[in-house]
């Protein structure tokens, strides 16, 4: 799978690159501390999500200095053996609360894909993009609150040694939100990480899941799958 890299904000100024086991994640926090009752829920309900099988999902490690608590996944839109989108979801947890948060879960996504480089000029595509993170949302009725965070296009020419290949442009989404919290104080992570994985089919350009399903606009013009 190739994994989304980069760095992820959990939307208060704090960043971190990903460390830690899955392990750690699920029954420690960053001080070593037993994981509380509502984090080891909100992670096995993660852990038990049924997604579309064009989506593969797995554990990777999660940021250790953004809560006490953090699990991490990451995910790539597979065609055959080709990668037509990959992003990484990490769930945060402060039993304490978060005045920035608003709530004591967060969750801090990086999305991307590649695109033709006529679509990544659009000058509406970063509205059209965040608009497809909350639709994913609110299409599956989950309510959220403080959302932040970025769309980014860059684009790649090369030159001498490389000027055979072809411009090259991405897309990128990094943002977060706080989920509402449910019984026990345990948000609905199924709920979202499902939302999550639909916002990846928009990126990647698979039709919806169901027929007559309206909630997913393909992404026009996006380029062809990518080598994993």
């Amino acid at each position: 799978m190739a994994a989304a890299q980069g760095r992820l904000s959990d939307g208060a100024g704090g960043m971190d690159d990903a460390k830690g086991t899955e392990e750690e994640a699920r029954h420690k926090g960053g001080d070593g501390s037993t994981a509380p009752p509502a984090f080891t829920a909100a992670v096995e309900a993660l852990r038990a999500a049924r997604l579309r099988p064009q989506i593969e999902v797995e554990a990777t490690r999660a940021p250790q200095r953004l809560a006490p608590h953090a699990y991490a996944l990451e995910a790539a839109v597979v065609d055959g053996d080709e990668d037509l989108a990959d992003g990484r979801l990490v769930l945060l947890h402060d039993p304490a609360g978060h005045d920035a948060w608003h709530g004591t879960f967060r969750l801090v996504t990086l999305v991307r894909a590649e695109l033709e480089p006529e679509m990544a000029a659009d000058p509406l595509l970063p509205d059209v993009c965040w608009s497809w993170l909350t639709g994913a949302l609110q299409a599956r009725g989950l309510t959220y609150g403080e959302p932040s965070g970025t769309v980014t296009r860059a684009s790649s020419h090369y030159f001498g040694g490389l000027s055979a290949r072809p411009a090259a442009s991405q897309i990128e989404i990094r943002a977060s939100w706080t989920p509402r919290e449910g019984l026990g104080g345990v948000p609905d992570t199924a709920a979202h990480l499902s939302s999550w994985c639909d916002l990846l089919a928009q990126v990647a350009g698979l039709p919806p899941a169901a027929p007559g399903d309206a909630s997913i606009v393909t992404l026009p013009q996006r380029r062809g799958p990518q080598s994993r």
